[in-house]
């Protein structure tokens, strides 16, 4: 199964560097079903990601973020949850925040969750380094990185704290309530970064380079039902929460790592089902490489909002 994951991993990369030559990876062609902006790029990925599991030895169930729910032929037992561009606007500027993340569950009753996932791979698509787990091994596997992984941070102060927080479809104006305060305590003695990617964000926990990476947003409309109008205005027209192929790899690269990852209330995301994109399947994140440093977050964050539904 790892082979075969590098393989799909490497094959949607060199696609994707080639596409990028083409000078014409910032043309939106339409919408994901979950209703995040497709970009050309994301398409040239998605065709490659299903050329590569129909060529595959066995057949697939194959969940992607454009593509839903395909076969690649009759008797499947496993699925594979595939987001062939996590950070779509990072990759098409040429940053290296873009990654292609796959995770692989059985498919049993049709209704496999987060918990599931046997297997996990996210590799970055502008350097080719990749971290890779299988719940059945301790500890996870790595390459292209300078040093051994994992290299979790000790940082549990949070005014030092390196960290990244979402902002796609979420409203700024709600996003400056919850996490504003932790925004100004560490910008300046710490760090503090938007990237646009949930699996570039949790996989940095693991190389070190991060401290904490959370997404409040789907807590925020859970808590303030009000907010739903914003949330939708700043996703045009659609929820856009973390959905399970965001996260359905990294979740299980976080806890093979030892990196302390919940959703926002500091519960298990593993009962996440893994293909359902509806908002009442989608989770928020606080994730933190010191167990002390996550209780903090879930506590500072600011889930008390004093005006619901501010953005009209």
């Amino acid at each position: 199964m790892r082979d075969f994951l590098l393989e799909l991993g490497h094959a949607v990369r060199q696609a994707v560097l080639e596409h990028g030559q083409l000078g014409t990876s910032r043309q939106v062609l339409g919408d994901s079903p979950g209703g995040d902006a497709q970009f050309d790029i994301d398409e040239v990925a998605e065709s490659t990601v299903w050329k590569v599991a129909a060529g595959a030895d066995k057949p697939y169930a194959l969940y992607t973020e454009d593509g839903s729910m395909r076969h690649t032929g009759p008797g499947a037992e496993h699925v594979l949850i595939v987001d062939p561009i996590d950070g779509t606007r990072p990759a098409s500027a040429g940053l290296e925040m873009g990654t292609v993340s796959i995770a692989v569950a059985p498919l049993g009753d049709g209704q496999p969750t987060i918990g599931d996932v046997s297997h996990a791979l996210v590799m970055e698509l502008k350097s080719g380094a990749w971290l890779c787990a299988a719940a059945d091994r301790p500890g996870i596997e790595a390459e292209g990185y300078q040093l051994p992984l994992p290299r979790l941070s000790r940082n549990n102060r949070l005014e030092k704290m390196f960290w990244s927080f979402e902002l796609n479809g979420h409203p700024m104006a709600l996003m400056q309530q919850a996490l504003g305060h932790l925004v100004d305590r560490s910008a300046n003695s710490g760090g503090v970064f938007v990237f646009n990617s949930a699996s570039f964000s949790i996989t940095r926990l693991i190389t070190g380079q991060l401290d904490a990476y959370v997404d409040v947003g789907n807590r925020i409309l859970r808590d303030h039902p009000d907010t739903e109008r914003d949330f939708r205005r700043a996703g045009r027209g659609q929820i856009l929460h973390l959905f399970p192929y965001d996260i359905a790899a990294s979740v299980l690269l976080a806890k093979q790592a030892g990196v302390q990852i919940t959703d926002g209330y500091g519960r298990s995301l593993d009962e996440m089902l893994l293909l359902d994109i509806s908002p009442l399947n989608q989770r928020s994140c606080v994730a933190a490489a010191d167990a002390d440093l996550h209780r903090q977050l879930l506590a500072e964050l600011n889930w008390e909002l004093a005006g619901t539904g501010a953005v009209r």
